[in-house]
């Protein structure tokens, strides 16, 4: 029979308990949507913050999906060359497509401390003798930088840097591909009043450092004169050889007088350019 109350009416059956629901997470979600998600989200914070919350995102991040649905409207100018030249999707590893979103190689001045901010961090010094100073420019020097510059002792100095362009973000498939340039370029200031020599020296090498091209104009003598002129020495490297892997950025100064002074040449600015040659 029905349950009643003492009065005789029905007695109230309680509604059924339920456990409210939680919204799903990131780690609810299909791979496809979280990575939708992600792919709205900066490189950098990609890398540095999201690979290592879990596994899973962590293969979402290192994968070549992800990166291929970003570079189209990341890189819109870039893509039409790009996309005929994409590194492999089974490749082991990290994509690295990765680091070429983060660190945006393209139209950038790869060279490190190219300036002299800071000092000689980041070049490799191979002779000196005495030592170079940094020092501020004092003149106006049509589109150099002209904040630092590298000021040459009285004896001579020799010093470089090496570039690994996979590490800055550039693959396999795009170096060789005929559609990219690298740009070098070297200004200085001939300083008035002292005798010198200097030279620049760029090389294109392949993996093992042997060199696959480069740029060596004769050594150029600075004669002492009254005034200080600044100029640029420059080159471009297109129908690059198949195989570049790193960009070598050399110079040498000989002073040719001896004088117990800081003279000779300011090094103004350098740089290292990769561009995309565009259809």
């Amino acid at each position: 029979t029905e349950a009643s109350t003492s009065w005789g009416l029905p007695a109230r059956v309680p509604a059924p308990h339920h456990e409210p629901q939680e919204a799903p997470g990131p780690n609810q979600l299909p791979i496809e949507m979280l990575q939708k998600v992600l792919s709205y989200l900066p490189p950098s914070t990609l890398l540095r913050h999201c690979r290592p919350v879990c596994r899973r995102w962590r293969d979402v991040v290192d994968g070549w999906d992800l990166w291929r649905s970003i570079l189209p409207w990341r890189h819109p100018d870039l893509w039409p060359v790009i996309r005929t030249c994409l590194p492999p999707a089974d490749a082991p590893g990290p994509c690295i497509l990765g680091r070429f979103c983060e660190r945006r190689p393209i139209g950038r001045n790869l060279l490190r401390k190219p300036r002299g901010l800071g000092g000689f961090q980041k070049w490799t010094v191979l002779s000196r003798e005495d030592d170079w100073t940094e020092k501020e420019n004092l003149e106006v020097m049509p589109r150099a930088y002209m904040q630092t510059s590298f000021l040459s002792s009285y004896r001579r100095y020799h010093k470089k840097q090496v570039l690994d362009l996979e590490k800055e973000g550039l693959w396999r498939e795009l170096l060789d591909s005929g559609n990219i340039e690298i740009c070098v370029s070297d200004w200085r200031n001939d300083r008035q009043g002292i005798d010198c020599i200097y030279q620049l020296t760029v090389h294109l090498l392949d993996a093992s450092q042997a060199i696959l091209d480069h740029f060596s104009p004769l050594p150029f003598p600075i004669r002492r004169s009254r005034n200080s002129v600044s100029s640029r020495a420059s080159h471009v490297f297109s129908n690059i050889k198949k195989g570049v892997r790193f960009v070598s950025f050399e110079r040498h100064i000989w002073d040719l007088e001896f004088r117990n002074e800081q003279y000779g040449v300011s090094l103004m600015n350098s740089s290292v350019i990769v561009r995309v040659c565009r259809p």
